[in-house]
């Protein structure tokens, strides 16, 4: 078996060994129930509130603004049922959005909500709709860097908008949260979701901000824990473990972006000097510092992927919790990338363990391989001139 290189930081991130060690042993002497009222439930309830202030700190938001979930997933669906309370209105957002929002909005349909999925450029970015808005307009979700593209959308539009238009606006920040600068209170939404493991962090642990004044609808019903706002028992060593792999991506935001980037650039240069026809989608848009999304023009991005799996290159189609579906990219499509072309994608995210040594040696199997399946596609092949 060959040595593994890990090409889907995106999908998600080892943790950090700093960060296992300090849950191992917090799982130790924080054992405590944070809702009990004796030593060992205080001593947990001041990491639990220690933990939350933190967090709080590093993304921009007030402690009572910050309620712990299982995950991104939850995080996002309690944003979108939570802004969505009241009468049926029409929800505005964008084709491509992660499945954990995309399937809360087609439950909003079976409520009776009109959902308006607006366009975006050839890059992805959306295409901000102009005043006035319909008067239906409660609710925008918004995908704020995009998993597979990693495409980092404008808020200041929204921003503009939402002043002349008294919308609810919920941000998946699921990969912007320890790529990209996050203050929650400068982006103006008024809820904002992220999961621990996409910063190395540990997994079963995630944080939905919701803006004071806006009270979140439980989805789960028992006791009274997260301000009555999210029933069970809070996993205190996670929640440590999450803030403490927060502030280093935070603390180390620029040193980190600047190997990610170094990382990317290296591996997409190599491979358009390689494995032409290439593409590379989003290429002059703003994305995130790690992720890289090719069409090999000719390759089936299935038949490439398992390819790459053999040689020990972990990449992949898009989102992982769209793993299973056979249907092309939804936000290529919408991006009006041909048929050939969104089937011949493949999505690749750097971290910051990767090594020089690593890309080249990724750039050179993954050449190879598309250059064999080229030759085993030769009579599909049309290359336009």
């Amino acid at each position: 078996m060959p040595p593994l290189i890990d090409l889907d930081h995106n999908a998600t991130t080892a943790i950090a060994p700093e960060v296992a060690d300090l849950i191992a042993r917090e799982s130790i002497e924080s054992y405590g129930n944070p809702g009990s009222r004796h030593a060992l439930g205080r001593a947990a309830r001041r990491k639990l509130e220690d933990s939350r202030e933190l967090i709080a700190t590093l993304i921009g938001a007030f402690p009572d603004e910050v309620i712990f979930t299982s995950g991104g997933t939850e995080a996002n669906n309690q944003a979108i049922f939570s802004l969505a309370k009241g009468p049926p209105g029409t929800l505005l957002t964008s084709p491509g959005e992660h499945p954990a929002c995309q399937a809360a909005c087609d439950q909003l349909l079976l409520r009776g909500w009109k959902v308006t999925r607006l366009p975006v450029d050839h890059t992805g970015r959306v295409v901000v709709p102009s005043l006035p808005l319909s008067t239906e307009t409660r609710l925008v979700s918004l995908l704020w860097a995009h998993n597979e593209t990693g495409v980092v959308q404008e808020l200041n539009p929204w921003q503009q908008l939402a002043q002349s238009h008294p919308f609810l606006w919920h941000l998946d920040a699921v990969q912007a949260v320890g790529k990209w600068p996050v203050n929650f209170h400068a982006t103006g939404a008024t809820s904002l979701a992220f999961g621990a493991h996409k910063f190395h962090g540990p997994r079963g642990i995630g944080v939905l901000c919701m803006r004071r004044g806006v009270t979140p609808l439980p989805m789960l019903h028992g006791g009274h824990q997260e301000m009555g706002f999210r029933a069970g028992t809070e996993p205190v060593p996670l929640i440590i473990g999450m803030a403490r792999a927060l502030e280093l991506a935070v603390t180390c935001l620029a040193e980190r972006t600047a190997i990610m980037e170094q990382r990317r650039s290296q591996l997409e240069a190599a491979l358009l000097a390689s494995c032409q026809p290439a593409i590379v989608h989003a290429q002059d848009a703003p994305r995130l510092p790690n992720t890289l999304n090719m069409a090999f023009i000719g390759v089936p991005g299935e038949a490439l992927l398992m390819k790459l799996d053999l040689a020990g290159i972990c990449c992949s189609l898009g989102s992982a919790c769209a793993s299973g579906s056979s249907e092309p990219s939804p936000i290529l499509v919408a991006m009006g990338c041909p048929a050939d072309v969104t089937s011949s994608s493949l999505r690749m995210s750097v971290g910051i363990d990767n090594t020089p040594e690593e890309i080249t040696l990724a750039a050179h199997l993954i050449a190879i391989a598309v250059k064999e399946l080229r030759q085993s596609e030769a009579p599909l092949l049309t290359v336009a001139p």
